[in-house]
């Protein structure tokens, strides 16, 4: 978008604004390193400082009360500006560009000091004279002993008094975290008031403001003004489903993202409802993401399944409407192996039995039916992911590994492929389900496959509850056929802990009922939690789509001095030739272009490197078979 002619005068907050944090606080940091009183001193501090932002106390008692807590120096300043330069807030670090070319109507009125403040605002292309805050009083020995009480912003209401000094004609616009900020506007010395809250949030702060403002990409986007991204991060909206991990929320809300997190599933007219204006979505297992729930997504863009499986997901309606899928296909994997692993030697043992008998008094000590599991046969259906590192377990603890998978797989180890699922039936000692949930699988393990299974052997599900026919299942347990199972996964499950759980399963001898917790250990959920946020903020952020399970793979490199284009279609011949040709009408020079394509869609990535205009835009967009297209910069 082009740059308005009128700039206005923007004036920004120094402290929890400019930069993620209260310099003072790092400064205690720093000076009270090795104080006794360490921790005390810098709550205290904390708390001067929250009571100042808040209008709750005076700012000369506020620095007053600091600097005689911080017992500082002048020699601490130079490690303190360090990390106050590692410390600048994302999103006005990304936009140092705007601020170099902008340099002439940019200001920072602080409260802080100018001792700090001037080495790390300058790095980013603020003018030094363009920096109006406090000024330390040093001793002989370098002690900061008191400030300058000469200066107008060493008291309060001083922000409006400097501003009104600077005598800057045409729109000022204030933007700060803090009451002092406010006041400018509210003394008519400001045009508008931006309550900033990319690093803290104040209620009485955002109630005062004209606009709230998660970020500086907002404050351009709203002003219509260049910035390092063409949409701000805070209005790409996602919605988390079925509890996941925290550490997702956190990944995402500091890239910059508006999430909003939810503890149970949806069934479909309620995510039908709720995925209306929702950029991506985030589920876990129990969430099915149909047709008529992605035909109500007007404005989705990506999906993270936080698991294995996507069954859960239409994947080909999502693909013919431009949505990227990803999944966590490794993060969870050895969990569910150990879950495996200790199932089957429980199993082997009649261990469920047994504990069952002692809760209700009954002391069973016996050897009968109870084996090791060295030397027995574990027949593996599925060897992908899950069920080669289950092999590789296996074999170290004794167990003989054979292993049926309709696609070609190498054997690790000593595990033996079986050209047949009948073959391994009818030799494991030990069976295991690691096949996925697509729906050609639906009871795909029936009562003719159990009839063929050896006399006394164990059974585990841990892939999908729908890849076993419960019945048939329920029958070899309670005729002895099969010592015993363990089953994870069901083909109807409750959508939250506060619905019941009901199957036909329950209650029969020598079985293990778990509520689909392979992958459910804090070692997983923080791993899936933190790969599949890596994948959609990549393709969010960069137009990445490695590793989809549904889309078009593309891995591409880093963006330098241009603009990037990302344009989806439908997978039809000239689409390419048209988008070359709009791009020459409009004179953009194309610096790298990539494209990939599967057998419904293309994906074609541009870069140009120069400005480009709403009529480039709208011409890309209403290009035949365009599903979606957007802009990252």
């Amino acid at each position: 978008m082009n740059q308005t002619t009128v700039v206005p005068h923007f004036v920004i907050d120094f402290d929890s604004t400019f930069t993620k944090v209260e310099a003072l606080d790092i400064l205690g940091e720093i000076s009270l390193e090795n104080h006794p009183e360490k921790v005390e001193r810098l709550q205290k501090i904390k708390d001067v400082t929250d009571l100042g932002m808040a209008g709750e106390l005076s700012l000369r008692e506020s620095l007053e009360a600091r600097i005689q807590i911080l017992d500082a120096k002048q020699s601490h300043l130079a490690e303190l500006v360090k990390r106050l330069s590692k410390l600048v807030s994302n999103s006005i670090s990304r936009n140092k560009e705007f601020f170099e070319q902008n340099a002439g109507n940019t200001y920072i009125v602080s409260n802080g000091f100018k001792d700090f403040i001037v080495p790390v605002v300058t790095q980013m292309g603020i003018k030094p004279e363009h920096v109006f805050a406090n000024d330390f009083v040093f001793d002989e020995a370098g002690n900061i002993i008191d400030f300058n009480k000469e200066n107008v912003l060493s008291s309060n209401g001083g922000k409006v008094k400097q501003i009104e000094q600077l005598g800057l004609e045409g729109e000022i616009y204030m933007i700060g975290d803090g009451y002092t900020d406010y006041e400018v506007k509210k003394a008519g010395v400001a045009n508008k008031f931006y309550a900033y809250t990319e690093n803290i949030e104040r209620d009485n702060v955002k109630a005062n403001a004209d606009h709230i403002a998660p970020s500086f990409d907002e404050i351009l986007f709203k002003n219509k003004m260049s910035g390092a991204l063409s949409y701000p991060k805070n209005r790409i909206k996602m919605l988390l489903l079925e509890n996941v991990h925290p550490h997702a929320l956190e990944k995402l809300r500091a890239d910059g993202f508006s999430v909003e997190s939810y503890p149970a599933g949806l069934d479909e007219d309620e995510l039908c409802e709720k995925i209306k204006g929702i950029h991506v979505l985030g589920i876990r297992s129990k969430t099915q993401v149909t047709a008529k729930v992605l035909k109500k997504a007007d404005k989705l863009m990506a999906i993270g399944a936080f698991c294995i499986g996507t069954n859960q997901i239409d994947l080909d309606a999502a693909l013919e409407k431009g949505i990227a899928v990803f999944n966590a296909p490794f993060s969870n994997t050895r969990s569910v192996v150990e879950l495996a692993i200790a199932e089957i030697i429980m199993l082997m043992r009649g261990i469920p039995d047994k504990n069952a008998d002692m809760h209700v008094g009954k002391w069973s000590k016996t050897a009968a039916n109870s084996y090791e599991i060295r030397g027995k046969k574990l027949g593996i259906i599925g060897y992908g992911n899950i069920g080669s590192q289950l092999s590789v377990l296996a074999e170290n603890m004794g167990m003989q590994v054979y292993y049926y998978d309709i696609e070609e797989r190498l054997a690790l180890g000593n595990a033996t492929k079986c050209d047949s699922l009948e073959e391994l039936l009818g030799l494991a000692d030990v069976i295991t389900l690691h096949i996925d949930g697509r729906p050609e699988n639906k009871n795909i393990f029936r009562k003719e496959h159990f009839d063929m299974i050896k006399d006394g052997a164990v059974f585990l599900n841990l892939a999908r509850g729908p890849v076993v026919e419960i019945p048939a299942l329920k029958d070899a347990l309670a005729s002895g056929k099969l010592r015993g199972a363990g089953v994870d996964v069901f083909p109807e499950e409750p959508k939250s802990n506060n619905d019941p759980f009901e199957s036909e399963l329950k209650g029969l001898k020598n079985t293990i009922l778990t509520p689909h917790v392979g992958g459910s250990t804090q070692e997983a959920q923080e791993n899936i939690a933190d790969f599949v946020p890596n994948k959609i903020m990549d393709y969010i952020n960069t137009g990445n789509t490695a590793l989809s399970v549904n889309f078009p793979n593309l891995t591409l490199p880093p963006l330098k001095n241009a603009h990037r284009l990302l344009h989806i279609h439908l997978n039809k011949p000239g689409v390419l030739a048209t988008i070359n040709r709009v791009l020459a009408e409009h004179d953009a020079n194309i610096v790298g272009q990539y494209l990939k394509t599967n057998e419904t869609v293309g994906y074609v990535i541009t870069d140009i490197n120069k400005a480009y205009d709403k009529e480039l835009t709208t011409a890309l967009k209403k290009i035949e078979h365009t599903i979606k297209f957007r802009v990252l910069y």
